[in-house]
């Protein structure tokens, strides 16, 4: 007989092959040592950093540029943890980080963007790449300065090949996913004219809901943010100029705007927006939902009624949008947050479907114009291809969640 602890080792043994198989490999980290005299810099004042997968034969001049998330700071003394973390300080990163999902190098995994120039751009600001204060708090040395980072990062690639790419996509999770939207167009501007220029953002459409006691805690938190960074000049002028600078961290008020093509990829009951803007822990101090955030299956009826409520606010802000053949949307009815990076997620034979697709060929279809792929999902729990994220009570609740 086989004990159980030999069981638990070959099943360590079985994953640990299987995922080593299905990632791209690990790619070594670049530090953007010249950004330091332009002041374009982390919170603690170290360079900004990403890591670059060269492409290969038929995508060397095309670029996938991911931007990493990774939650926000919204005043001093959030930023002050965050700074000692890697989400505050290239010190803090890791020299190498797997590829895999979008980012996977293998053509059986990512048929569509395996061989193109693919970057993770690091995440060090706390501000999605929108933050710009000239001065430093010497008693802090806290440095908002996220804008800095994305214009010096993307001036280092144009650079390195990127301003002959023959085609582009600006892509991110969570935060990133947010910044792709905020600096799609500007994106797109930094390219020649001849280059073929999209945006996809995966799990970056936050919108501005109540929480559960009938709050404004998410909007109270970007109203925050936005001061604290000093994100106003850098958000979008036709949403700056007919509402307050931080609703226009909200997509559901600024991505009408963009002009450039975009994809948006989100779970309706997206995981991080129902745990941190419907159902905070500011919001709820009795731990009423505590199980339920942890494991969509722990639910009561009662609270599936208040989530299936936050979808339709969802969708109704998705719908803002307006109808564009040039945009797409993959929206699955599944408990997620990200799906881009994720292998299990993105491309595998058990993957999320929407209309027996996967996230990777609805993407791709979209980008090479194949297919437009404009599909929401009916309500939980009807789709059983969905993975539905289940959380480790032991795990932070707040701080960074992703």
């Amino acid at each position: 007989m086989v004990d159980t602890r030999s069981w638990q080792w070959l099943y360590l043994l079985v994953s640990g092959l299987l995922l080593f198989k299905t990632q791209g490999g690990y790619i070594q980290i670049t530090y953007v040592q010249s950004a330091v005299a332009k002041g374009a810099v982390c919170l603690d004042g170290s360079p900004p950093a990403y890591h670059w997968d060269r492409g290969f034969g038929t995508g060397i001049n095309s670029w996938l540029i991911q931007l990493e998330g990774g939650g926000w700071c919204n005043n001093v003394t959030s930023c002050l943890v965050r700074k000692n973390t890697h989400l505050g300080s290239s010190k803090r990163m890791v020299k190498q980080i797997p590829f895999s999902g979008v980012l996977n190098n293998k053509h059986q995994f990512n048929p569509d963007f395996y061989n193109w120039n693919r970057v993770k751009v690091r995440y060090c600001d706390g501000s999605s790449f929108t933050g710009d204060v000239a001065a430093v708090n010497p008693v802090t040395n806290l440095h908002f300065r996220g804008a800095r980072v994305w214009l010096a990062v993307m001036e280092d690639l144009l650079g390195k090949g990127m301003r002959s790419a023959e085609n582009a996509v600006l892509s991110g999770c969570s935060a990133g996913g947010l910044a792709s939207i905020l600096h799609c167009d500007s994106f797109q501007a930094l390219l020649t004219m001849g280059t073929k220029v999209k945006c996809l953002s995966d799990a970056g459409y936050f919108i501005n809901a109540k929480d559960v006691s009938g709050g404004h805690y998410i909007e109270s938190f970007f109203n925050q943010l936005v001061a604290t960074h000093g994100s106003a000049k850098n958000l979008l002028p036709s949403c700056t100029s007919r509402m307050r600078p931080a609703l226009c961290f909200f997509p559901q008020y600024m991505a009408q705007q963009i002009q450039t093509p975009l994809f948006i990829i989100n779970a309706a009951y997206d995981s991080w927006q129902i745990r941190n803007t419907l159902a905070p822990v500011i919001a709820d101090p009795s731990g009423y939902w505590e199980s339920c955030k942890l494991d969509i299956k722990n639910c009561l009826p009662s609270q599936i009624k208040t989530m299936q409520n936050f979808r339709l606010q969802f969708l109704v802000a998705l719908l803002r949008l307006g109808k564009s053949a040039s945009r797409g949307m993959f929206i699955d009815s599944c408990y997620a947050h990200c799906q881009t990076e994720m292998q299990e997620l993105w491309q595998m034979s058990d993957s999320p479907l929407l209309n027996k697709t996967t996230i990777a060929k609805a993407v791709g279809d979209w980008f090479y114009d194949r297919n437009s792929f404009q599909k929401i999902d009916c309500p939980y729990p009807c789709n059983p291809t969905c993975h539905n994220r289940v959380y480790d009570p032991q795990a932070h609740l707040n701080y960074p969640e992703l």
